[in-house]
């Protein structure tokens, strides 16, 4: 099953969502007025787009239809996949790992997928050939560390790991030893991820900065923030939480497949201007692909 079959499947809940809507309202399609508008427009917010994203994207398409005189409903639709689109696509979504070694710190609330996502990208990278070690710094929860330990030997990393309870920046700077000893080409770290003590949370993330930070001056670095689909305008704050604590250079989108507020990302890239880079699309090793705008518009309209 290629990615866009896989994104579809995903997507399911939330295109028999957003488009059964839109279906509704151009079953009674007869021109394109303001009432016509406003109708799409509330479906927009509706579906987890968020307010002043879906008043956006309609207020272009306005201007757009006036413009380019459009009156064909085909040509609606197509110019409404457009405006989300070009939301999407505000920046580069590629990863920048042209250091050797480079850094992908990876962030998010427990529950959200962090781990999984962790081992899926180290595999994505193990097929291109590099070699990868990964920083079990979520020291707090055993059940955490034996997790990630599974996903790195699935994908053939190498991974760094100290008892409960150790501080977390402390396997940080063990795991950059590691990877410069070893000649790795990532390190891939873990964190903690319980938002709800935000302080102490955000203290231990700093911490964790640092030493990357000092350790790793001239190296690539991404900070990845995995967000949970299904958990919708609820993703909109975790971002603005940790936004304030890191330098987010991509999004990770996890939970596709069973819920019906994928519509979600559109207002967080918008509100934050941070692109996704990854999309999780299943439960399999396999299952993380680059994110493509074109085919998660297509596939939720």
């Amino acid at each position: 099953m290629g990615f866009f079959d896989k994104l579809k499947q995903g997507l399911t809940k939330t295109k028999e969502t957003l488009n059964e809507k839109i279906n509704n309202v151009f079953s009674n399609f007869r021109k394109v007025d303001e009432e016509f508008l406003d109708e799409l427009e509330e479906i927009l917010i509706m579906s987890d787009i968020g307010m002043e994203t879906s008043v956006k994207i309609i207020n272009n398409l306005r201007e757009r239809i006036k413009k380019e005189k459009i009156e064909d409903e085909e040509q609606v639709k197509q110019a409404l996949r457009e405006e989300m689109q070009k939301i999407l696509d505000i920046t580069d979504i590629s990863l920048h790992l042209n250091t050797k070694p480079s850094v992908i710190l990876v962030i998010g609330v427990n529950g959200v997928g962090k781990t999984t996502s962790i081992g899926k990208i180290a595999n994505r990278l193990a097929k291109d050939g590099k070699k990868i070690v990964v920083a079990a710094a979520d020291t707090f929860r055993a059940a955490a560390v034996e997790q990630l330990e599974i996903w790195a030997k699935r994908a053939g990393a190498e991974i760094v790991k100290k008892e409960e309870g150790v501080d977390p920046a402390s396997v940080v700077y063990d795991a950059i030893r590691k990877t410069k000893e070893s000649g790795a080409d990532v390190l891939i770290v873990d964190t903690a991820g319980r938002l709800h003590n935000k302080k102490y949370l955000m203290n231990e993330l700093n911490k964790i900065q640092k030493v990357i930070n000092k350790e790793m001056q001239e190296t690539d670095k991404e900070v990845l923030l995995v967000i949970d689909a299904a958990t919708g305008q609820n993703a909109i704050s975790q971002v603005k939480a940790f936004k304030q604590e890191a330098d987010i250079t991509g999004l990770v989108l996890t939970k596709l497949d069973g819920t019906a507020k994928g519509g979600v990302v559109i207002g967080i890239v918008e509100e934050n201007k941070i692109p996704v880079k990854f999309i999780g699309v299943g439960e399999q090793i396999d299952d993380m692909e680059i994110f493509n705008s074109e085919e998660f518009v297509k596939a939720i309209i």
